[in-house]
């Protein structure tokens, strides 16, 4: 009875983080660039009550005996796939079509600190013309070095004079705009960053994500090269989030956590005969 107690709590107890995951999800169902978590769960180790036997001359083999002490969490992941595009129309609004996130950060005079990736491409410009998201981290755009500009690439801010007009952002990632004179000039061109395993990335809020042990180094490229997407300005990448697997989860979940409440309440109600075992 003890170990059918212990299952039914590790039960609840993983069912609401179950619960708590799927909850952030809905919750978000309608932020840009979001990519929804899924919970795993796998078996606690299980008591041994007698172990196999082999095959004997008149006597077959005999399985392990094994009762299993509950359930623990196994994983929760970050599921990268692709949200729908919702089209805005405005040319600071961009988003990726593929693989790839753009890189937002700190700093200046070509030092980039507390470097994010994200996917929400709804950026604005500060009053000194900076593209900027709403936590104010820079947009950051790859140029060359003047030092050294056949090998070297320079990552700094993204900067747009407040005379320009005709601002466009290509698929490509190249920044132009028509300046106060007419002339066409080229700004730089966004990168994009790539991991060898995106699920290895760490939530750190803002819909952002901070690199890891375990999501490996970031892979600058220009968008459409190596694997990465392309950029799409005028529209916004929405939250994968599915709202009606949502909530088939939930009632699972839901379901799961009575189940074993029911385990704890009907071990308890067995030992209790047995305590009352005394009074006939």
């Amino acid at each position: 009875m003890l170990r059918s107690m212990y299952s039914g709590i590790s039960g609840m107890s993983n069912f609401q983080k179950k619960l708590d995951v799927i909850g952030n999800n809905i919750s978000n169902v309608n932020t840009y660039g979001f990519k929804k978590g899924r919970t795993t769960f796998k078996d606690v180790w299980s008591q041994q009550i007698t172990g196999a036997a082999p095959r004997q001359v008149f006597k077959g083999g005999v399985n392990p005996k094994q009762a299993g002490l509950g359930v623990q969490l196994s994983a929760i992941n970050n599921i990268h796939t692709q949200g729908s595009l919702q089209t805005t129309g405005r040319a600071l609004d961009l988003s990726i079509s593929g693989e790839g996130f753009f890189m937002v950060g700190k700093g200046e005079n070509g030092t980039i600190t507390d470097k994010k990736y994200t996917r929400s491409g709804n950026f604005y410009l500060d009053q000194n013309g900076h593209v900027v998201n709403s936590d104010g981290d820079y947009l950051i755009k790859a140029v060359p070095n003047p030092a050294n500009p056949l090998t070297a690439i320079l990552y700094i801010p993204v900067t747009i004079p407040p005379t320009a007009q005709n601002v466009s952002i290509g698929k490509d990632g190249t920044i132009g705009y028509t300046d106060q004179n007419g002339n066409n000039v080229v700004e730089g061109v966004i990168p994009l960053a790539k991991f060898s395993n995106p699920e290895g990335l760490e939530k750190s809020g803002s819909n952002a994500f901070v690199e890891t042990a375990n999501s490996g180094e970031p892979i600058y490229s220009w968008p459409g090269e190596d694997g990465t997407g392309t950029i799409v300005s005028g529209a916004l990448e929405m939250s994968n989030v599915d709202l009606s697997e949502e909530l088939t989860e939930m009632i699972t979940a839901q379901r799961g956590f009575q189940a074993n409440t029911r385990i704890i309440s009907t071990s308890d109600e067995i030992m209790q005969e047995i305590a009352n075992l005394r009074k006939f």
